[in-house]
């Protein structure tokens, strides 16, 4: 009988086990997102959440039992660097799991899990506009101004060998304002679709 033992073994003995969710807990690190069937989804969540809740106190010890557990540098590194400062304030709930569909092999429920904090899904690339109106719309009107000056400096040397040659034909205009006036196209992404 196998009363209380509340867990999903995954068809997997214990050894396997482990390894599966070490190192899929290192690629969600890593990567900040994967897809995966939801069974294994909720395994990754309830194995890396505590050790991110052990990642927001950086110590050597801290350091040392998470390394016990993903068995990997690059990953313990980037959760101690980059995930633990934006989460700090969360009390909990790091991850999240979107429901996609079915896989077309064998019908089994996939699912994305990724880290709330990163959730580049729901902004679809796009930066907040704070950021947006702080820099400049596009590359061309940043490189604008450098060829102006490198093209001025040139005729002003053509002119001072000639002195004052024929004047300089007006230059057609580009086709910029048409690519400008385009509005932009998002990156379709097939989230919530089903398979």
């Amino acid at each position: 009988m196998r009363h209380n033992k509340n867990f999903n073994h995954l068809g997997r003995q214990a050894g396997h086990r482990k390894a599966l969710l070490s190192n899929m807990a290192s690629s969600l690190i890593l990567h900040k997102r994967i897809e995966t069937t939801v069974a294994k989804a909720k395994a990754v969540r309830q194995f890396v959440e505590p050790l991110v809740t052990k990642a927001k106190e950086d110590t050597t010890h801290s350091r040392r039992i998470v390394f016990s557990y993903l068995k990997q540098k690059e990953a313990v590194t980037e959760l101690f660097r980059t995930i633990a400062p934006k989460i700090a304030e969360r009390p909990g709930g790091y991850t999240r799991i979107l429901k996609t569909g079915f896989r077309l092999g064998d019908g089994a429920d996939m699912c994305i899990i990724e880290f709330v904090d990163f959730n580049e899904a729901y902004t679809l690339g796009i930066a907040p506009t704070a950021a947006a109106e702080a820099k400049p719309k596009t590359r061309r009107s940043r490189k604008k101004p450098t060829t102006d000056a490198v093209e001025d400096a040139t005729v002003v040397e053509g002119e001072t060998k000639k002195k004052a040659a024929a004047p300089k034909a007006p230059k057609a205009p580009k086709a910029t304002a048409a690519k400008a006036a385009a509005p932009k196209v998002l990156k379709k992404t097939n989230i919530g679709k089903k398979m």
